[in-house]
């Protein structure tokens, strides 16, 4: 028999791109273009990109450049984003896993704005957490660990007590510096420690305890 790994919690932050929503195509589309314009090489953008808000991706790769021109770039790019959703769909496994914590603390902590994750979730099927932390909510953007304090505050849970699902090295270290704990999603996430990693949802069967307690019983 497979082995299989428990972790227990009381709440779960959830990022949304590549972690219960595949949305890979739009991102790579729409930061291609934005390469291109700046002369950059795209693939080494794409290694960059993810888990952070757009505007500082842009300051990360051009650390000269103003920033009222990052942040007039986000806007345009947010826009874009939000009005492309072909090939948006959910991550294997996350419709099951998302109506079975339907009813415990759960809460979207995205780098996303609010429209654009409107805009996905919907694409992708999904119903929105009644808590939600997007770009607007936060001063600083993933790997500053203020979405996922802010996410467990407004749950009602201690840090130590929420866990994390994320795909990116920027969200892993944002999770881990909240004082929380990490399951990684997809490929992508196996490479920066987090405490479990899975392939896709698919691997994680939730059990609702009569204390409260979340139990994530995760298949190798």
């Amino acid at each position: 028999m497979p082995a299989t790994t428990t972790l227990t919690a009381r709440a779960l932050l959830l990022d949304m791109d590549s972690t219960i929503v595949n949305s890979e195509a739009v991102v790579e589309r729409c930061w291609r273009r934005w390469a291109a314009e700046q002369g950059l090489d795209a693939e080494e953008v794409l290694k960059v990109v993810h888990g952070r808000q757009g505007w500082a991706t842009m300051a990360a790769l051009l650390p000269d450049r103003p920033m009222e021109l990052n942040l007039a770039d986000n806007r345009r790019m947010l826009a874009q984003e939000t009005a492309d959703t072909d090939g948006v769909v959910p991550v294997p496994g996350a419709p099951a896993f998302m109506e079975a914590i339907s009813r415990l603390p759960h809460a979207l902590v995205t780098s996303a704005d609010v429209p654009l994750s409107d805009a996905r979730m919907r694409a992708a099927g999904l119903a929105m957490p009644v808590v939600r932390i997007t770009a607007e909510c936060v001063s600083a953007s993933k790997p500053d660990p203020e979405g996922f304090l802010k996410g467990a505050a407004e749950l009602g849970h201690r840090p130590e007590d929420c866990i994390v699902f994320e795909d990116s090295e920027a969200g892993i270290l944002a999770g881990r510096a909240a004082g929380m704990r990490v399951v990684g999603v997809g490929d992508r996430a196996a490479a920066f420690a987090p405490t479990a990693h899975v392939r896709d949802l698919t691997q994680v069967r939730v059990e609702a305890r009569a204390d409260g307690v979340i139990a994530l019983h995760i298949a190798a």
